[in-house]
């Protein structure tokens, strides 16, 4: 993270989005907040420009700045999930100022989807009550500023198998970090063996 001249200070009081990026165990990452929260989370890359600039294509008003203490410490947990520790971010503020009712219902049943635990489309369907609704639940999923806060890679298709993810990388990422989290044997991921 980096800190601010007195430009960027001027700069960020006349703006709303202010945005971080940060090391990971899996590369650069970066979040962007306002003061009603995180308006999104951009997955590790190896390339910083690449986080940064995929950042600011959702927020292109956002400015580089020193994350408040709060947070600092949803950046902070997220490192330490991705370095397989334990880390709840379910009590990470997020500004739903943008988002449907019907996706604030499905980002609140996954974000209490634990590490290592998963659940199918359909299981968050029958949660809202309908179970025709799995695909509508996939497309919420799809369109979810905040991955890793709100863990959409937790989130299986019919009979625990991977089904999509819309984030960098793909479902090759949605297995990373299933496997980071201890919700996969190593040994059923190939892909990622050591």
């Amino acid at each position: 993270m980096c800190g601010l001249d007195e430009r960027g200070s001027a700069r960020l009081a006349s703006v709303t989005t202010a945005f971080a990026v940060f090391d990971t165990a899996l590369g650069r990452a970066a979040v962007a907040w306002r003061d009603s929260g995180l308006v999104g989370v951009e997955l590790p890359e190896p390339d910083a420009a690449r986080v940064g600039a995929g950042l600011l294509r959702r927020h292109p008003e956002a400015v580089e700045a020193e994350p408040p203490p709060d947070v600092a410490e949803a950046v902070e947990r997220i490192q330490a999930l991705l370095r397989g520790e334990p880390a709840d971010l379910s009590g990470v503020l997020l500004d739903l100022s943008t988002v449907s009712a019907f996706n604030r219902r499905v980002y609140e049943i996954a974000r209490a989807i634990p590490p290592g635990g998963t659940l199918t489309y359909g299981e968050i369907a029958e949660r809202l009550g309908d179970l025709t609704l799995a695909r509508a639940v996939g497309q919420a999923l799809g369109q979810n500023p905040w991955p890793i806060v709100v863990p959409c890679h937790r989130v299986l298709a019919a009979g625990g198998r991977a089904g999509g993810f819309s984030g960098r990388g793909g479902v090759g990422t949605k297995l990373k970090l299933l496997e980071i989290e201890g919700a996969l044997a190593p040994d059923t991921l190939p892909l990622f063996a050591r």
